[in-house]
């Protein structure tokens, strides 16, 4: 399939078999980009990446024809917790996302806020603390992406204003490298009505963030309503959403920068649903002629 030159679309794929058969999945389900985790994101083990395990997928990758990666962080990772013991463990795996990001030229690792569980303001200082260390102690170009989240219990980042605070509390020799990834189900989730305000919430991101700085969006529709505060991804237009905060992302200049990465349900098989999802994407961004 011809894509577009300019087009950074895609999902997040499996790496089943070996790292290197994530560009074959990509290529499968028709993607200019992908996302992947570089371990399992649910147990501790901490896998090193070999040299040869390395170079295969950098050379697999650069022949894919693939545009654009992206890597996620594990689920278990809590560099905002008041434990010592789980935030010591999180910052140790959090440093190994990045050296396995840096070994295998994964340019961005998407990571959530992690929960504060005492106190908010501590729980961000926490976070920003272990974020500093963890980037001066893997030097190079792999930048983190800060992720929206839905705000369910005591998640750190469902507002603008505490993605941007916990930004700012980052040291500054390493700030540049810190970006951000908006998963429109966790942004609506957590009160922003893209439904019926998407301009106006773009607005308030770029006053308090910086359009400049969104480097990757999570294109995932809602299983539950406005403000839930629950993060229940759904087929793209077939949740609360519906389809016309899609099409305008799909059509709109300011997010033609950023890569775009399904994160919605697989079905019965990892390819079928992707496709389709990407096929309705791309119909989005084709703008119709007037008649």
């Amino acid at each position: 399939m011809q894509l577009p030159a300019a087009e950074m679309l895609g999902a997040h794929v499996s790496v089943q078999g070996g790292m290197a058969t994530a560009t074959v999945r990509g290529v499968a389900i028709g993607a200019s980009a992908i996302q992947v985790f570089t371990k399992t994101p649910n147990q501790w083990r901490e896998p090193v990446v070999a040299d040869d395990v390395a170079r295969a997928f950098r050379d697999a990758f650069g022949s894919s024809g693939l545009a654009r990666i992206v890597s996620h962080d594990s689920y278990l990772i809590n560099l905002a917790s008041p434990d010592p013991a789980l935030r010591a463990r999180s910052e140790a795996s959090f440093r190994a996302e990045l050296e396995r990001c840096r070994a295998l030229g994964i340019p961005h690792l998407v990571s959530h806020p992690g929960n504060y569980i005492d106190d908010r303001a501590a729980g961000l200082a926490r976070n920003a603390e272990a974020i500093t260390r963890c980037l001066e102690a893997v030097p190079g170009n792999v930048g983190v992406l800060l992720e929206t989240t839905a705000g369910s219990g005591t998640a750190l980042g469902s507002t603008f204003e505490e993605l941007a605070g916990l930004r700012a509390a980052i040291g500054t020799g390493v700030r540049h490298r810190i970006g951000f990834c908006a998963d429109t189900c966790h942004v609506y989730s957590a009160g922003y009505d893209l439904v019926r305000d998407f301009d106006g919430i773009w607005q308030r991101w770029d006053d308090t963030i910086g359009l400049a700085s969104l480097r990757c969006l999570h294109l995932n529709d809602s299983k539950t309503p406005l403000g839930s505060r629950r993060d229940r991804h759904e087929l793209i237009a077939e949740g609360s959403l519906g389809p016309e905060p899609f099409r305008r992302i799909m059509r709109d200049p300011r997010f033609a920068g950023a890569i775009k990465i399904l994160e919605t349900p697989k079905g019965d098989d990892e390819f079928t649903q992707d496709r389709r999802m990407l096929r309705r994407l791309r119909a989005y961004a084709r703008v119709r002629p007037a008649r």
